[in-house]
């Protein structure tokens, strides 16, 4: 195995943002997955773009997840692609997880496509190499993951 060259740091200090995309129409359903379900604080979005994206703050963080449809990108519902979301504590992460079951049991439009069932074995790959987390699909096929 060779090994990869050193690099000097590029100044790089965090993530800004990640873009997630769903279907025409159903940004309305982002506002209750995201907003509502997931607790993200919804910030405002520039006015020439307001029906056509909506923007998350995540905590104070200064990072935020956006949510945008694409046409010309079609869904892939089996992805593994994914953003993982840092919970602050335990406690916070399986409050979470309940929630978003609760949620997938309940249905409806802005409901989960699937969930981890609080109790069980998480759906990702296991090994002791990852901490405790648990995975949901947004209303549209989203995957994502939430830990410690």
């Amino acid at each position: 195995m060779t090994a990869l060259p050193t690099v000097e740091p590029q100044g790089i200090a965090s993530l800004a943002h990640i873009n997630l995309s769903v279907p025409a129409g159903t940004l309305h359903l982002a506002d209750e997955f995201y907003g509502v379900l997931l607790g993200l604080q919804p910030s405002p979005v520039p006015s020439l773009q307001k029906d056509t994206l909506r923007w998350f703050n995540i905590s104070t963080s200064g990072q935020q997840i956006h949510i945008s449809f694409d046409p010309s990108t079609p869904l892939q519902p089996s992805s593994k692609r994914h953003p993982c979301f840092k919970l602050e504590s335990g406690e916070a992460l399986l409050s979470l997880r309940q929630r978003v079951w609760d949620a997938f049991q309940k249905g409806g439009e802005a409901a989960p496509r699937e969930a981890d069932q609080p109790g069980e074995v998480n759906s990702g790959a296991q090994g002791r190499e990852y901490p405790q987390r648990f995975f949901a699909r947004d209303y549209t096929g989203n995957r994502l993951e939430f830990s410690l």
